[in-house]
């Protein structure tokens, strides 16, 4: 099918078209959509009211991930006898870990720039806001520098991201010194000697990770029932488990009641089985969630419909008013940057006429802790709930040969068929640089792989891949090294 572009002319209300997409927010969301957009020869804009990257690049996935590799060397200076080597007077340079951490955020947020000069999308600096338009919602952007400017498109894709969900009424609110969310959590200007973490998600987990790596006493607070309620069960507990042979210490299935600040510190009252607590750190990480970036944007006056703090969408990212879309964040769970920008570039697809990406592919998730943490798919609770009947193999790093060489024994690989049709339904793994093997997995989902496939794939030795294929093996009692 070919499609041209449908630029120039005027709208309905007499203003001229200036874009054929308008995208709203420079995450991986919408600075994906915008690259993709322009490639299909659409003149295409993009509204940043901070930074290009958005908080992924400037304040989230990257940096975090910067600040996690210096934590993660630190801790293994502390065990180099068991290589066989030795080091003398270990320390570390707290400013000097998060300068690191911002440099390779300015680095990416310097190529984003180039990329939206490479496909001559037009960056507008500014704040926008929704009016009713016509052949799409028009788009008034406060502009930085001073002024505004009034933007017609013929279709504007949302993509305005979320922050960290606070919870103010009982203290659960960063103040930028003694209580954080992740943004805070990232810069501040020595580590803590104690932390308190409220929630024990993928933001909570790696923070906690990183801070007890640098010596940190971190308790992590969890009102359900486990550690990474999102994960498998069996991963799940094998992560508490290696999470407190590091030191971390855990509250689960405990309810905050109030945050309060002290001189030097914060106090977090809990009650957990009918028994209440008190917990005192000199910090807390607030990492409850986060909640869609839908305030300010005129999104009702213009009559989209938001729902618990995000907004309601189609299969193809449609709000149901002519013209606009959102995608990402702001549209929804999964909150991760690769769903986001897999349905940016689906939703301007399909607004050029092109068969649809598969939107219904599976969305792997990725905790960068120490241990790693990675699934994709169904949990084996997910699928019996479903009424699946499931076949279910396990393999363990402690006898792969590639693990035992890099000392990287913790962790196993879970994998789960459907009985009745062999099909690979999920797929859950922690350990050493598991989030760079799971995608194996979710190329296998998206294919509609059976054990079959994955039995007849040959994986390279030595590696820790390996446990990926014995794992397979074993759902089907074939497992060769145990």
């Amino acid at each position: 099918m070919e499609w041209l572009p449908a630029f120039a002319g005027m709208s309905g209300e007499g203003m001229a078209v200036e874009f054929d997409v308008l995208v709203i927010g420079a995450g991986p969301g919408g600075y994906v959509t915008a690259i993709r957009s322009a490639q299909l020869g659409l003149k295409t804009a993009i509204v940043e009211r901070e930074a290009l990257g958005g908080v992924c690049l400037n304040w989230g996935c990257i940096p975090t991930k910067a600040l996690l590799k210096s934590g993660e060397i630190y801790e293994q200076l502390g065990h180099l006898t068991d290589y066989g080597l030795a080091a003398e007077n270990r320390s570390f340079d707290f400013s000097g870990v998060v300068e690191r951490s911002r440099k390779v955020a300015a680095q990416l947020n310097a190529g984003v720039g180039f990329l939206m000069k490479k496909h001559k999308i037009e960056v507008i600096d500014g704040s926008a806001k929704l009016e009713k338009g016509d052949p799409a919602p028009k788009v008034v952007v406060a502009l930085k520098k001073g002024g505004s400017r009034t933007v017609q498109a013929k279709h504007v894709i949302v993509a305005t991201g979320a922050r960290a969900r606070t919870i103010p009424a009982i203290g659960l609110e960063p103040d930028g010194e003694l209580v954080w969310t992740y943004r805070e959590a990232m810069v501040p200007k020595a580590c803590p000697k104690s932390l308190l973490v409220v929630g024990s998600g993928a933001i909570g987990i790696e923070f906690g990770s990183f801070y007890r790596a640098l010596g940190a006493e971190v308790t992590v607070i969890e009102a359900l029932p486990r550690v990474l309620p999102v994960e498998d069960e069996e991963v799940s507990k094998a992560a508490q488990k290696a999470f407190e042979k590091r030191g971390i210490k855990f509250r689960v299935g405990a309810a905050v009641k109030k945050l309060s600040k002290e001189k030097g510190g914060v106090a977090v009252e809990l009650e957990a089985g009918g028994k209440a607590e008190t917990l005192k750190a000199e910090r807390a990480i607030v990492a409850v969630g986060i909640t869609g970036n839908v305030e300010d944007l005129g999104l009702e006056a213009v009559g989209a419909k938001v729902e618990k703090g995000h907004v309601v969408t189609d299969a193809h990212g449609g709000t149901g008013v002519r013209g606009l879309y959102a995608i990402g964040d702001v549209a929804g769970p999964p909150w991760l940057a690769h769903k986001a920008s897999h349905e940016g570039v689906h939703c301007v697809e399909h607004i050029a006429g092109f068969p649809s990406a598969n939107l219904t592919a599976p969305i792997p998730g990725c905790t960068y802790s120490q241990p790693q943490v990675a699934s994709v798919g169904l949990t084996e609770a997910q699928a019996k709930e479903k009424g699946i009947k499931v076949k279910v193999g396990r393999f363990p790093f402690r006898v792969n040969g590639k693990a035992i060489a890099s000392g990287e024994l913790e962790g196993f690989v879970k994998t789960i068929f459907d009985e009745s049709t062999g099909a690979l339904i999920g797929a859950h793994m922690i350990g050493a640089e598991v989030t760079e093997m799971i995608q194996g997995y979710a190329l296998a989902i998206t294919m509609e792989a059976t054990e079959a496939e994955l039995h007849a794939t040959v994986y390279p030795h030595p590696t820790m891949s390996e446990a990926m294929h014995e794992s397979a093996l074993d759902a089907y009692g074939r497992v060769l090294h145990i």
